[in-house]
């Protein structure tokens, strides 16, 4: 069967249109719930830097080890085991899944401001009407991965034209003294560090889909369009999204941008330009969120195929078309969008439910991907160092002294010195390969103490509900083993099994007593 092949532009789109979707339009009010300009500008800069090393992370790993296909997944796996490495896999798809759920919530919010019906995008009107766009969009992914990723490519374009024109408008119509009043934040924002700390979930949730062309590298005609695609992708839509936020301080104060409904951007383009400036976002929001939904789904999908191909999911989930789309692994994926959809109907407020889940499901996998990074930079230093200390013979890639007839070793010839590995040249290329190995540590180091930050920042009612819904899925990881004959668990796997399995008792002990909420 043949895999549809990607371009470098149809990767990049697929980097962009994944991350350029709901969050983007909600970016004005949650940044103001918690933090003024300052706080903003170190909430970019410290997300920024962070979510830029780990795009430097995937380009490298893509690379480095082209063998592995689904990326995070495979990353988690290679690097920790089977066990984790499903883990990984779960919870990138579950928050896949969840994340497109803050689509259609936030689609019929948008529409809920004309048809009162449809709420907060939490009624059940709205419930079943977003159901109704889930599964319409099953079958149009049904029909194949290129023209999907063919309509993605379009819709991108679409939909990034609006958002340049917010922050041109609101350029445009920017009031120095409400920014400066604005800059060192309101009242209720608390110290600086509570404010960046504050943001940071939704930094995470508008950055998620930086991994989306390593998702996608077995489809991918050249190997390192990967990279390429997720440098690319990365920096333009980070570009996009701070100058969204820091504008938005200019034309309204903070505490009333913290209080409009979602889409908040909607909200700040209104107060500027009057009623069109709210329908205008608000169309170019329903074209965005689309065009994220579908990417999202093909990434959703992708993964657990990809595990199943590996045997670390049930043999069903490896069954594709002949058009390459997975069908029963998008069933699930549909189903489980379907789930958290009816969840929603129970939370206190759907859409920042939605997005906060979203965001602390797929820290896990990021921070194993990262650290999977450390170990690959830590083995090619130690076989750097083996090279430099063996003048480069008998080193793994190394050549040894040419060979003549019957493989005996041949003296120097004219004009050998300074070729080798342990002439000039061949120590100029290992001092050359060292620096950037540095370099590519560093990189790691930083995106996996970033991430642990993140895990922080997520809080503990996030962790024990990611708990609640990582803990069930070994369900799965036991079919996979027992279709294989193998032992269900190692004794390592034994003690992920019951870490897992205690969170997500505390959690549902929390949520039953109220310690926590949805």
């Amino acid at each position: 069967m043949a895999v549809a092949k990607l371009s470098l532009p149809t990767l990049t789109t697929m980097v962009v249109g994944s991350m350029v979707g709901a969050g983007v339009f909600s970016l004005p009010s949650r940044f103001a719930a918690h933090t003024g300009v300052a706080g903003a500008l170190i909430a970019w800069a410290v997300a920024g830097t962070g979510m830029l090393m780990l795009a430097f992370v995937f380009q490298t790993l893509a690379v480095r080890r082209p063998d592995l296909d689904a990326g995070v997944y495979a990353y988690a796996k290679a690097g920790f085991g089977e066990y984790l490495g499903f883990f990984s896999a779960f919870g990138y798809w579950a928050s896949a899944c969840v994340g497109n759920v803050t689509y259609w919530v936030l689609i019929m919010s948008t529409v809920g401001a004309v048809v009162p019906a449809l709420g907060d995008g939490d009624t059940v009107l709205a419930v079943v009407l977003s159901s109704v766009g889930l599964w319409l969009f099953f079958l149009l992914i049904s029909r194949g991965v290129k023209e999907a990723a063919a309509v993605n490519r379009i819709v991108t374009v679409a939909k990034v034209v609006p958002i340049i024109f917010f922050v041109l408008l609101a350029l445009f119509y920017l009031d120095p003294q409400v920014f400066a009043d604005n800059f060192a934040g309101a009242d209720y924002a608390g110290s600086l560090f509570r404010q960046v700390e504050g943001t940071m979930l939704v930094t995470v949730f508008v950055f998620l889909g930086v991994e989306g062309a390593s998702v996608y590298s077995r489809h991918a005609r050249r190997r390192e369009d990967v990279g390429r695609a997720t440098v690319l992708g990365f920096l333009s839509v980070f570009a996009i999204f701070a100058s969204v936020t820091i504008v938005s301080y200019g034309l309204l104060p903070m505490g009333e941008i913290a209080q409009l409904r979602q889409p908040s951007m909607a909200g700040v383009l209104e107060y500027a330009v009057g009623t069109w400036g709210q329908v205008f976002v608000s169309v170019g929001l329903i074209v965005s969120v689309l065009g994220a939904y579908l990417a999202w789904t093909l990434m959703a999908a992708e993964v657990l195929f990809v595990a199943a191909k590996d045997d670390d999911m049930p043999r069903f989930l490896s069954r594709s078309t002949e058009s390459d789309v997975p069908v029963p692994a998008l069933v699930m994926s549909t189903l489980l969008s379907q789930v958290f959809l009816i969840v929603t109907l129970f939370s206190d407020d759907a859409f920042d439910f939605a997005l906060d889940l979203t965001s602390a499901l797929t820290l896990i996998p990021f921070l194993l991907a990262a650290a999977f990074a450390v170990r690959v930079a830590l083995a090619e230093r130690r076989d750097r160092a083996r090279v430099a200390a063996t003048g480069g013979l008998g080193a793994p890639g190394g050549t040894g002294p040419p060979t003549g007839p019957g493989g005996r070793a041949e003296g120097p010839r004219p004009g050998d010195a300074g070729r080798g590995p342990a002439g000039g040249a061949g120590a100029a290329a290992v001092g050359g390969a060292s620096g950037r190995g540095h370099a590519q540590l560093l990189v790691a180091v930083l995106a996996t103490v970033y991430t642990a930050f993140l895990l922080y920042a997520a809080g503990l009612t996030f962790l024990l509900l990611s708990f609640i819904v990582y803990a069930p899925a070994t369900a799965l990881f036991v079919m996979a083993r027992r279709e294989q004959g193998r032992r269900v668990f190692s004794g390592r796997e034994l003690v992920v099994l019951a870490v897992s399995v205690v969170g997500a008792v505390v959690g549902i002990v929390a949520l039953a007593l109220g310690w926590i909420s949805l």
